[in-house]
């Protein structure tokens, strides 16, 4: 046998078999390697992805943080301006209302002064009387040289007459208040009954007072009062600008509840009241 020879031949086929081994397991290894390396570089990939992706929702939440908090600035002035807003309409709905008020008052006093002279008219014709408006009260107006002698509280027949009629329909206008105010001239007068224009034109506006409660007035509703010579209605410089200022006037006495105001002013004297 040729022994040496077949030794050499197996020695050869197993160095032989034993590299390809090798190579082919190489080839697998590096096969692996690549497709992690490819693998990482995917991963990586993925993750530069995200961590921009983070960013840019990062970035979106700070803006939407800035713009919820723009937005809750805006809320707030607008709550304020709201709150202004809301002040300044209760403030015009109040002045409107009392604006209201106003003109209805006055209205109100327009509508009496036309039912007063409508009431009048007949004496207002026959020049016993005016009926006018003196600083927005209603003013019935009567000469008391109609009413009186110079110097005297006493009620001519003519006067006692016609202050009868005047109480009949002051009467009957409801429980409407009046005051009988005295006015003279600025002629001085001093006797016994009468030191001064004072006490006269006082006796003079007493006197027309009961005359009015006799023509049907409720004395509650009607008081008297005296203001001599101070109260001209013009210059004490002529004889007809005298008899013009020797006068009774018999004053509608306004109605204050009827007034904006009132309720609030009645309560300030409630809780000051002892």
């Amino acid at each position: 046998m040729h022994l040496p020879r077949t030794v050499g031949l197996l020695s050869a086929a197993l160095l032989l078999s034993t590299g390809c081994v090798s190579k082919r397991k190489y080839a697998e290894q590096s096969a692996v390697l690549d497709k992690t390396r490819e693998a990482l570089r995917d991963r990586k990939a993925e993750s530069e992805s995200l961590e921009a992706a983070l960013d840019a929702e990062t970035r979106r939440s700070v803006a939407a943080g800035a713009e919820a908090d723009k937005l809750r600035e805006e809320v707030a002035k607008l709550m304020s301006e709201k709150g202004q807003l809301t002040d300044s309409v209760v403030d015009m709905s109040r002045a409107l209302t009392e604006l209201a008020a106003r003109k209805k008052a006055a209205d109100d006093r327009i509508a009496e002064y036309k039912a007063l002279l409508l009431r009048f008219q007949g004496m207002v014709d026959s020049g016993k009387l005016r009926v006018k408006v003196v600083d927005g009260r209603l003013v019935v107006e009567l000469a008391t040289d109609i009413l009186f002698a110079s110097g005297k509280a006493t009620l001519s027949p003519q006067g006692k007459q016609a202050l009868l009629e005047v109480g009949a329909i002051l009467a009957s206008l409801g429980d409407k208040r009046f005051q009988v105010e005295g006015h003279t001239d600025d002629v001085p007068i001093k006797t016994a009954q009468f030191p001064s224009n004072w006490e006269l034109s006082s006796a003079r506006s007493i006197t027309v007072l009961k005359a009015l409660v006799e023509g049907g007035m409720v004395a509650s509703n009607v008081s008297a009062a005296a203001f001599a010579e101070t109260r001209p209605t013009m210059a004490n410089t002529s004889p007809d600008a005298r008899t013009r200022n020797r006068r009774i006037e018999i004053v509608m006495v306004p109605d204050l509840s009827t007034l904006p105001g009132f309720s609030e002013l009645n309560t300030m004297s409630s809780a000051g009241t002892p």
